[in-house]
């Protein structure tokens, strides 16, 4: 490979990430800015999901290639990667991404019985939020970063890489991306490693159906069960090592294990189904 080659592929990585981490910047920046200015002001009435369902339309508009400038229409249009599946497509890609999000489910869990952690600090206290405020504060929030962390990461990034590199280096490249853009949550290597296992998850996803729907709609369903089923009681669990292992612990581990293997085979499974769609179509496959 040529001196040239590789300053090009550098130069992608690099063009990849400024571009994901600006779409996701953007995206989380509006919405906590509105959030708090929200719960500062009048948190019984809840404006900022009302302000933040427009904002996320425009985005989702722009980076779909709409506006200015025309020129980049096409190029956008591509990067987000918002391509409409089959119903079988959809149908294989929900149960993959539902089964890994199962498995790292359990994963997080064992791992915060394993490895001293603080609980996720930008997680509002919904206790002290009028109930309609904090519903659509959770729906909205289970919204603001699937459609962000899906079009940055697994669109724009993704598909950039995907042209300089193999589709299995690609998807590598932008999990540990993804993983690194979750630091604002602390330097924990084991939250670290459970975020860069998500985005190999999406990654594949996006790469065998060709479009980050599928992956937005499972990681709607992601977010909504962490935010109300998993970070809450983030604090609550004991250590292992200080009161031992017990039989939750080990449903836990189990859980992870045994969705890891199905997610793997359904994915197997989409893959196979892709390969088959190239095929009867005549198109040459990537990666």
């Amino acid at each position: 490979m040529s001196a040239s080659s590789i300053s090009h592929r550098i130069w992608s990585v690099v063009w990849s990430a400024i571009l994901a981490f600006l779409i996701l910047s953007f995206g989380q920046t509006a919405w906590v800015a509105l959030l708090v200015a929200n719960l500062k002001t009048s948190p019984a009435i809840p404006w900022a999901v009302a302000v933040m369902s427009i904002i996320l339309w425009l985005m989702w508009q722009y980076l779909g290639g709409k506006g200015w400038p025309r020129r980049t229409s096409e190029t956008r249009r591509r990067y987000l990667r918002a391509n409409p599946v089959s119903g079988q497509v959809w149908a294989w890609a929900m149960l993959a991404g539902v089964l890994s999000i199962v498995a790292l489910t359990g994963s997080w869990i064992v791992m915060t019985q394993l490895v001293k952690m603080p609980g996720n600090v930008l997680l509002p206290d919904f206790s002290r939020l009028p109930m309609l405020t904090a519903v659509l504060v959770v729906v909205m929030a289970s919204l603001v970063s699937p459609i962000t962390e899906e079009s940055a990461f697994r669109g724009y990034c993704q598909v950039i890489l995907e042209g300089e590199f193999r589709g299995v280096v690609a998807v590598l490249i932008s999990s540990v991306l993804f993983a690194l853009a979750h630091l604002t949550q602390g330097f924990l290597w084991p939250k670290l490693l459970v975020y860069f296992l998500v985005g190999v998850a999406f990654g594949v996803m996006a790469y065998l159906t060709g479009s980050i729907l599928p992956g937005i709609a499972v990681h709607i369903i992601a977010d909504l069960t962490f935010f109300t089923l998993v970070w809450p009681y983030d604090t609550t669990r004991q250590l292992v090592w200080k009161g031992g292992a017990d039989l939750w612990f080990w449903l836990h581990t189990l859980q992870a294990i045994l969705f890891t293997v199905l997610a793997v085979i359904a994915f197997k499974r989409l893959a196979r189904l892709r390969n088959h769609v190239h095929a009867v179509e005549g198109r040459p496959l990537s990666g």
